[in-house]
Order: structure tokens, then sequence, then C-alpha cells
């Protein structure tokens, strides 16, 4: 496994060299538009998957009873409006459509799903600050009319490519290179965090991201990794899983050992093994700690992100044993 892979290996350079400059040329905005509709299960591949293919789809999931999902609407369809095209808004009622929603494992709602080139890109639940939605549309479509902004991401895509490649000390090079341009770039500032936890130096990870202003800290790339930490911190408490794996070997029902191996599997970088021991604890026994398993898959997927391979095979198992 690679270094970014498993949490208690690497070695991480002190020197952070940044060598990349940034332009910024802007350029016009979208003609405005029609940027917001409605779907349902039978137009949903037309609505989002076909139509992400030419431009991001944002899709809301919604339902009348929800109260966050009143909070969001308006707040969510003004940015759409501000960004002028840039991406689309696509609404659809879990109560009248929900199996689209339990494909993806959407537990809880409002949330909302990126879905560029026909994929699930990147999401967020809850009703997040204008200023959050704002963050996460110019993550996906990027800033509107800054070539600055757009070499930005190329850089941060180059340094996350390194550092799941576990060049770690080149990926922390391309990071400093961000932060010097743009001190409060959310996706810069935990990537360098991971590059951290990628060389054992945990406690330096979490000052990093413990001492940042308010409203930075509450960007979702932080906050996953914040919780990646806490991970890594709880599954050197739970013991040898060779231990384990020999508890289990006697007593394959064990869930509560398999639940624990799963986390320490998880923080070794062996995602695929921990999210197969947390489905087997839920084809077994759903109500084991009050559906402890499925909670704590979801915990994963919010750490590993929409893209991971691993979430990806992870909730197509889960979608495939809630709704068969």
């Amino acid at each position: 496994m690679s270094g970014s892979d498993n949490p208690y290996n690497g070695s991480f350079g002190n020197q952070m060299t940044a060598t990349t400059s940034f332009g910024a040329t802007p350029e016009p905005a979208a003609a405005a538009g029609s940027y917001i509709t409605e779907t349902t299960t039978a137009n949903f591949s037309k609505d989002v998957i076909e139509a992400s293919r030419s431009q991001p789809v944002l899709v809301d999931f919604w339902a009348p009873w929800c109260g966050p999902c009143k909070q969001l609407t308006p707040v969510l369809e003004k940015v759409v409006n501000e960004a002028k095209g840039r991406v689309r808004l696509v609404k659809m009622n879990i109560d009248d459509h929900p199996s689209i929603a339990g494909q993806l494992g959407i537990q809880s709602i409002p949330a909302v799903i990126a879905f560029v080139n026909g994929r699930p890109a990147d999401g967020f639940m809850g009703a997040v600050p204008e200023s959050q939605i704002q963050q996460f549309i110019d993550r996906i479509a990027g800033p509107a009319g800054a070539d600055e902004a757009a070499e930005i991401e190329a850089v941060l895509a180059e340094a996350a490519e390194l550092l799941a490649a576990g060049n770690i000390n080149e990926a922390a090079q391309l990071y400093g290179a961000v932060m010097q341009a743009d001190p409060e770039n959310a996706k810069a500032l935990a990537g360098m965090a991971e590059c951290m936890i990628a060389a054992n130096q945990h406690q330096r990870a979490r000052e990093v991201l413990t001492e940042l202003p308010e409203e930075l800290a509450k960007d979702a790339g932080i906050q996953a990794v914040l919780m990646k930490l806490e991970q890594i911190e709880e599954a050197r408490k739970l013991g040898d899983p060779v231990a384990l794996e020999r508890e289990l070997a006697a007593n394959p029902d064990d869930h509560e050992a398999r639940i624990k191996l799963a986390k320490i599997r998880n923080v070794e970088g062996r995602r695929d093994e921990a999210a197969d021991h947390l489905l087997l604890v839920m084809r077994k026994d759903r109500a084991f700690d009050d559906d402890g398993a499925r909670r704590q898959l979801l915990q994963f997927f919010e750490v590993w992100g929409f893209k991971d391979p691993a979430t990806v095979a992870a909730r197509r198992k889960l979608s495939a044993m809630l709704f068969s």
C-alpha cells in the first residue's frame, strides 16, 4: 500500500518550495438562463446523468417535511442563480422518488450531490451557509472567470495525485505553493494535513486544522481530515488486529470484534476490507449496536470521499442490501 493509504507509514520533508506562480485573467460569465429544474426517477438519467456530461449538475435531495431543507433551498437557489450557468440545480423530492437517494446511500436530508461527466463527484449534507455553497460550486465548476483559480485547481489535482502515489514531499511542496497564493484555501490546507498524517505527524496535522478561522474550519474537506484523525486515534486503542482475527475465527458472529477490526483496517488503508466487515455485520444483524455498522460505514464514506473507489464499491453493495 502507498504512504497515503497507510497513515502509520511515511516520511515528510520540511522544505516546501513554492515554485508555482499563478496568473489571473478574467473571463466573461455565462449567459443567464433557467438553472433550476425538478426531476423524477424516470427522468433522472436524462436530467442529471446525461446533462452532467456537458456541465456540472447539483442534485438537491429534499422532502416537504424537512425543516433544514426549507432553510437550505432559498440559499442554494440564490447561489446557483448567481453562478449564471456554471452549474445546474436539479431538485428531487425523496418522498415521491426515493429510489435514487437509496441507491446513493443517502441517509439524511438535505443532501446535495454534484454529478460531473455522468458520475457523482462530490457532495454535502445539511443546511450549510451560503459561503460554503459558493466554495462547493467553485470546487465543482471552477470560480467564475478566474484563470488563476483554474490553475490553482490544476496544481491541487496534481498534488492529490502525488499524495495518492505516496510522493508526500512533492505533494506538500505543491500544497505549500497554493497556500502561499491563497492562505485560506481549504483544499490546500486539508491536503497539507493529509501529508502530515501520511508522515505519521498526527499532532502537527491537528494543530494545522484546529487553529483556523471558524468559517474555514467548517469546510467539509477539513472536517473529513479531522474525522480521519479521530478514527486513527480510536483505532490505536482497539487492540491487536491479529488477536481480533483469532476471535472472529472462533466466533464469526462476534460483531463487536468485527467492527473493531473494520476500524483498524480502515486506518491501515485497507478500505475494501473494512467496508466488507461492516457490511457483513449489517447482513447478519442490522439491530446490533442500534445499526452501528451502517453508521460507521457512513462515517468512512465521509472521510474517503464520494469518488474513492472503496466508497463507490461499498455504496453499490449497501444499496443492493438495503433496496433489493
